[in-house]
């Protein structure tokens, strides 16, 4: 019952809300539909002059290049290895379903279609496949990810049927929305390491095993600046140059060779994932230690059973 509720709390969190705010009358912003006065097309150049048409193309490549790197670091996230996905990515096939849907969805007036990465990772987590039987105090056992198509297909025919439910949409209060979202975002960086922590609390980290704390600290307060500089642009004016500044981020990492060794940025940035490098280091020294107790003729025998 527990799992049952989990999987749709979501779903039952702004029902309950919406309830509430309609029982008690709470003065709370709305969700707005479309307005009445509009057709189903959009003329693109509207009341702008002609020459505007030109010069679009300037914000234009900006758009692409922010739209090409959000969908090609969502996919990659979603069709990491230790997902354990059965069926290949198709990268350039979501690239060219994504550029469609942006045409479409600019002649109709409605929001752009792109790779969400909070829902795609919070979509992956649902269909999480675990073990039932564990021994008690263990955590269950990964298993992989329930590939199917039907959960797309549902969320993306809901989200075209939601068109036709304006009337039922415009009771659901903005905050209720802004706290699901925040929610969702939140629980998708769960396993992220971005804070520190005093060193005897810290976790068996393999970056912790080879790199110094200190740098360890300086490498998240650069992160953390990043994140910083880029939500200050993102709410201020020079807003259309975000695309900019996050492809940018792509030469901040390579002056990152300057501060750190390349010993160090493999061990703190590299594509294998944690648990994968832990197992490995965890496996060459349990044979280093074999080798040096057959060098010094130590015997070790498994024990199996209970000896009184």
């Amino acid at each position: 019952v527990r799992a049952l509720i989990s999987d749709f709390a979501v779903f039952i969190t702004i029902l309950t809300m919406v309830l509430v705010d309609y029982a008690l009358g709470i003065p709370s912003p709305k969700l707005q539909p479309t307005r009445d006065d509009r057709g189903w097309l959009i003329n693109p150049v509207g009341i702008n002059p002609w020459w505007t048409t030109i010069v679009t193309f300037i914000p234009a490549l900006l758009c692409t290049i922010l739209i090409f790197m959000d969908q090609q670091i969502t996919a990659v996230i979603i069709n990491r290895k230790e997902h354990k996905l059965k069926k290949g990515c198709g990268y350039h096939l979501d690239l060219f379903v994504v550029g469609v849907m942006l045409g479409v969805c600019s002649v109709m007036g409605l929001p752009w279609f792109v790779a969400a990465t909070v829902l795609s990772i919070s979509h992956v987590n649902s269909l999480k496949l675990e073990s039932e039987c564990s021994a008690p105090g263990e955590q269950p056992k990964f298993l992989g990810i329930r590939e199917q198509r039907f959960t797309g297909l549902m969320i993306f025919a809901l989200m075209g049927c939601s068109v036709f439910m304006t009337s039922v949409l415009k009771f659901i209060p903005m905050p209720v929305l802004y706290g699901v979202f925040l929610y969702m975002g939140a629980s998708s960086l769960r396993g992220i390491q971005l804070f520190g922590m005093p060193a005897k609390h810290q976790p068996d980290f393999i970056y912790l095993r080879h790199v110094p704390l200190r740098k360890v600290h300086l490498f998240t307060i650069i992160q953390l600046t990043c994140l910083a500089l880029l939500w200050i642009i993102k709410t201020s004016r020079a807003a259309i140059v975000f695309p900019m500044m996050v492809l940018a981020l792509v030469f901040i990492r390579k002056l990152l060779d300057f501060i750190f060794t390349k010993r160090e940025l493999s061990w703190l940035d590299d594509l294998m994932p944690e648990w994968k490098k832990k197992k490995l280091e965890d496996a060459e020294q349990e044979e280093e230690h074999s080798i040096i107790a057959e060098e010094e003729g130590i015997v070790q025998v498994p024990l199996e059973g209970h000896y009184k």
